[in-house]
């Protein structure tokens, strides 16, 4: 047979043909029955076979050029044939297939943490804290969940993420150009909307996946980032939910896989108490605290060396970024001063903070993007100059408006407002004080002495908040602000009041529980307010935690253990299941 494999001539493909790879495919007769037989007779007929001639025991010989147009040209018989079909696809596997085979047949090499950040840059924008400034609640919320899927975004890139337990988040998401597509839950008047899932994913595509197609964004960018994913179904099946599988009990005890369903269950009945909680996590802190240790020094001294160089007031970080991040930037900031350093001494008195964006905020600090280059911020230092004089102009903007209503104070809160550049609040507040000087509202000279305002540009009515201070929108009713103030006045300085002994009450109990539990360092997250620090550690100070000693402990809104040894645990513990 070997003989009469190699006598047979060329012309049996046609003429002209171009020689190439040869590949055996099973004979229909015998092979295939039914139906489908008799497609497959129809396929050797338009590929001119001679099955009597042309065949190597009992196996037809098609040529590779050929049989790619032809899988192409019957993609429709394979789907429907597919079971009948089997037999066939085992001969077909000695094929290099990627030149037969669309794209998306294939796996492609694993998502990696850069296109995972990449990819998620359109949920970022949806839900990102700063967007939120004049809605504390949905931006603590949104903060709380943006640490927690960092965690499980990091921890997912390690060995032995597949027992990563189940974690539930809410974030509540902005209207973009993105999600306000027809077929998906209304947004409130306020523009966004609460979306609640639970991440139970074992890599990394997956969760990107989930994570856009949760909040009703498009998917369709990640197709450049990684070839695995298939192409996006017509916006009528966007609107279908998918039916998830529900495998039998008895398939994850024969496999031994973990059954979802029961870990959603485990972890919403769970408790988890923060003495069980640091027993089980307390070692693993202390293994990252002593690795990180050099690391400390390192952005110490970094950050002494270059406060001293620049003569900066301060030098801080807007995110919360990993120590090594942290000692880059210093890093970079170091190189760019022994090129500059003339340019940079522009600088002098100033706070340095490394955020995601360029530029001198709204209280005057230097913000570094951590995302740009050497270029963009000599290019800022070298307009500090002018900066300043627009700070001074905006002073006295500030102080023409306060005359205006009674002296009140106008200051800009950072944790509570959107992240500002110095030209936008700049702009907030011309806008505000044309308004006044052409609807002069009369208030009695420094009747308002004492109180603060903020001024704010996404709502129409204002308010008093719980600290003490107005919040103003810039295109208010005049006409009724002035009694709205008037009325709330003696409510807002008994608020202040209140924030200022909380404030004195926060201290000394922070100091007390850093002596007790003999912490390196006690801290909380800016969206952790007085009164739940000062509830923190008061039932704090009534335990006996030895795990602590030595310790970085930051109180926040949920258990974590942090890259580099800090640990994280929610003002709410308790000994017992959380304060909800």
């Amino acid at each position: 047979m070997a003989g009469a494999s190699g006598a047979r001539p060329a012309e049996s493909l046609g003429a002209g043909a171009r020689r190439g790879p040869r590949v055996g495919a099973c004979q229909s007769r015998g092979l295939v029955g039914g139906e489908t037989g008799r497609r497959w007779s129809r396929l050797e007929g338009a590929l001119g076979a001679d099955t009597g001639r042309n065949s190597v025991n009992g196996c037809l010989e098609v040529d590779i050029h050929v049989f790619s147009e032809m899988f192409y040209r019957f993609s429709a018989f394979w789907l429907r044939s597919s079971t009948e079909m089997f037999c066939f696809l085992r001969p077909v596997r000695r094929l290099c297939l990627e030149k037969v085979s669309p794209r998306w047949f294939f796996c492609s090499r694993a998502f990696s943490g850069a296109e995972a950040v990449n990819a998620l840059r359109p949920f970022y924008f949806a839900v990102h804290p700063d967007f939120f400034g004049q809605h504390p609640k949905e931006r603590e919320v949104n903060e709380n969940s943006l640490q927690k899927l960092s965690v499980y975004l990091e921890n997912l890139q390690k060995p032995g993420s597949k027992s990563l337990k189940p974690t539930q988040l809410t974030f509540y998401v902005r209207e973009t150009d993105q999600n306000s597509s027809e077929g998906q839950e209304p947004f409130s008047t306020l523009g966004f909307r609460a979306v609640k899932f639970t991440l139970h994913t074992r890599d990394l595509l997956s969760t990107v996946l989930y994570i856009l197609n949760s909040c009703s964004l498009s998917v369709e960018h990640v197709q450049s980032l990684n070839s695995n994913v298939r192409p996006q179904p017509p916006k009528e099946a966007k609107r279908m939910s998918d039916r998830p599988i529900k495998w039998d009990k008895s398939y994850y005890s024969f496999t031994g896989f973990r059954d979802p369903d029961e870990d959603l269950e485990h972890v919403s009945k769970m408790e988890t108490t923060l003495t069980s909680w640091l027993g089980s996590n307390g070692k693993r802190a202390i293994k990252k605290l002593e690795n990180s240790l050099p690391l400390r020094k390192e952005l110490d001294r970094l950050k002494d060396e270059l406060s001293h160089q620049l003569q900066l007031s301060d030098i801080r970080w807007q995110r919360s970024w990993g120590l090594a991040h942290r000692c880059s930037q210093l890093h970079s900031l170091g190189r760019l001063a022994q090129q500059n350093l003339e340019t940079l001494k522009n600088a002098k008195g100033c706070t340095v903070i490394f955020t995601d964006r360029s530029g001198i905020s709204a209280v005057g600090h230097v913000m570094l993007g951590t995302m740009d280059v050497h270029h963009h911020w000599t290019k800022l230092f070298e307009r500090l100059p002018s900066y300043f004089d627009l700070q001074r102009r905006l002073l006295l903007l500030e102080n023409q408006i306060s005359r205006l209503l009674g002296d009140i104070q106008v200051v800009y809160i950072e944790e509570l407002q959107p992240v500002l550049t110095l030209d936008e609040y700049y702009s907030l507040l011309d806008v505000f004080y044309k308004r006044l000087l052409k609807n002069r509202v009369p208030f009695h000279p420094q009747s308002l002495r004492g109180l603060q305002m903020i001024l704010n540009s996404d709502r129409y009515a204002p308010s008093l908040h719980e600290l003490g201070h107005f919040n103003i929108p810039t295109l208010c009713d005049l006409a009724n602000l002035k009694w709205f103030i008037l009325t709330r006045a003696q409510q807002a300085r008994e608020n202040m009041k209140r924030k200022d002994e909380l404030k004195v009450i926060e201290d000394e109990l922070i100091q007390a529980s850093t002596k007790k539990f003999s912490l390196e360092k006690f801290y909380k997250e800016p969206s952790v307010s007085s009164k739940q620090m000062v509830d923190c550690c008061k039932r704090l100070l009534g335990q006996s935690l030895p795990y602590l000693q030595g310790m970085h402990l930051c109180v926040s809104h949920f258990y974590s253990v942090m890259q580099d040894g800090d640990l994280c645990i929610p003002w709410n513990w308790k000994n017992g299941e959380a304060i909800k």
